[in-house]
C-alpha cells in the first residue's frame, strides 16, 4: 500500500504542476532561444541554426524520469535596399516540444512558428531591435492504462478490478500565441548587452480534459482551466577580459500566476584556438522560487559547462536543487543537454548569447 500511495501522491503532484500553472523549463534558456523569446528567431551570427535540447529530472526519485526535449531550426535573412546594403534582417523558425511523464504516459507536444523582425540601429549594425511573434498549436494526452484507482483494488495484492470512474477524452488540442522584443548591443571589441521581454499565452488557452455541455444547446467546452498567462524577462552582459577571456553575466525571470522563478549566474568563456574558433564555457547558477504560498525559497544551484567547436555549440548542466520531494529524504536533480549548429556563421554579428 506504501507504494500506492507514493504513486498517487506523485500523480497529483505531476498533474497539479502541468495542468494548473507551470510551462517547460530550460535551465540552458539561451541555447533554446525560440522557448524563450520569438524575438530571438534569427537572432544569431549566420545563416541558419538547428538546436536540440534534452532534460530530464528527479531520476533520483522516479525510474522513469520526467523528461522534457526540444528542437528548432530558424534562419536569418538581411534585407537589402534600392540606395544601400541594409543590415536589417528578419528570421523565420519552427520548434517543436515535448513534456512527458513516462510512468503514466502524461505528455505534451507543441510545434510553433516564428518570425522576427530585427531592426538595425546604427551604421555599424552592432545594435539591433527585434521583434517576435509566435503561433502554436498544442497537444496533451494521457494513457489511463497506465492510472489505478482506489475502486481496481481487489483487497488481496493489487488492482485488477474494473473502475467505475468516468473518464474523460484521453487527448485534446489548443492553440497559443505568444510575442516578444529583444535588443542588442554587441560591438566587436566592447562590452555587448542584451536585454528581452516576452509574453506567452497571450489568450490563456483552455487547457482541461473534461469537457462541460452547455444546458442550452448541448454543444461543448473545455473546463474552467486556463493555461495562464507568462511574462518572461532576460539579459545578458558580454564583457571581454583581454584577448581570450570573457565574463558572461546572465539572468532570467519568469511569472505564471502565483509563481515566480528567478535565474542569475555568471559564465567564462575561454578561447582555446581561434582558428578553429574552439572555446571553452563554464558556468555556475543559482535559482528562487515564489509558489502559491507568495514564499520565496533557493530551489537549486547549477553547473554549466559548454564548448564550442567551429559552428557546433555544446552545453552540459546540472541543477542540484535543494529542496526536498516527500518523505524519502531524496533530492531533486535534473540533468540537461544542448547541441546546436550554426550554419555560414558570421562572427562578426552577434545578435544574442549562445548560452
Amino acid at each position: 500500500m506504501k507504494k500506492y500511495c507514493t504513486f498517487f501522491t506523485l500523480l497529483f503532484l505531476f498533474f497539479k504542476i502541468c495542468l494548473i500553472a507551470q510551462d517547460q523549463h530550460f535551465t540552458q534558456f539561451y541555447a533554446s532561444p525560440l522557448t524563450l523569446n520569438p524575438a530571438l528567431t534569427g537572432a544569431f551570427g549566420g545563416k541558419y541554426r538547428v538546436a536540440i535540447i534534452y532534460r530530464d529530472q528527479w531520476r533520483n526519485v522516479l525510474d522513469n524520469p520526467y523528461v522534457t526535449m526540444g528542437g528548432a531550426i530558424d534562419t536569418r535573412f538581411t534585407l537589402n535596399s534600392r540606395r544601400k546594403r541594409s543590415k536589417d534582417a528578419f528570421g523565420v523558425g519552427v520548434q517543436f516540444f515535448s513534456d512527458r511523464v513516462p510512468s503514466i504516459d502524461f505528455s505534451t507536444n507543441q510545434i510553433n512558428i516564428s518570425g522576427a523582425f530585427h531592426k538595425s540601429l546604427n551604421k555599424n549594425a552592432d545594435q539591433f531591435l527585434s521583434l517576435g511573434v509566435q503561433l502554436g498549436i498544442a497537444q496533451r494526452n494521457v494513457n489511463y492504462e497506465r492510472i489505478d484507482f482506489g475502486d481496481q483494488f481487489n483487497g488481496n495484492n493489487g488492482y485488477t478490478e474494473p473502475t467505475g470512474e468516468v473518464l474523460p477524452e484521453n487527448n485534446f488540442s489548443y492553440g497559443d500565441i505568444s510575442v516578444g522584443l529583444h535588443y542588442s548591443s554587441a560591438p566587436r571589441k566592447g562590452v555587448g548587452f542584451f536585454i528581452g521581454g516576452a509574453m506567452h499565452h497571450l489568450l490563456e488557452p483552455q487547457v482541461s480534459f473534461y469537457i462541460d455541455r452547455n444546458p442550452r444547446d448541448g454543444t461543448q467546452f473545455n473546463g474552467n482551466n486556463k493555461l495562464l498567462r507568462k511574462y518572461t524577462a532576460h539579459f545578458g552582459v558580454q564583457i571581454p577580459v583581454g584577448e581570450r577571456v570573457q565574463v558572461l553575466p546572465r539572468a532570467m525571470a519568469y511569472m505564471q500566476g502565483a509563481h515566480l522563478a528567478a535565474n542569475a549566474g555568471t559564465n567564462l568563456r575561454l578561447l582555446v584556438d581561434d582558428i578553429s574558433g574552439t572555446a571553452v564555457h563554464v558556468g555556475g547558477w543559482v535559482r528562487s522560487v515564489r509558489n502559491e504560498d507568495d514564499k520565496f525559497s533557493l530551489d537549486a544551484v547549477v553547473a554549466l559547462v559548454g564548448l564550442e567547436f567551429n559552428n557546433f555549440l555544446l552545453g552540459f548542466s546540472y541543477d542540484a536543487n535543494l529542496n526536498y520531494l516527500g518523505t524519502s529524504g531524496q533530492r531533486q536533480g535534473a540533468f540537461e543537454i544542448s547541441l546546436a549548429f550554426l550554419g555560414q556563421y558570421e562572427d562578426e554579428t552577434v545578435l544574442c548569447p549562445k548560452f
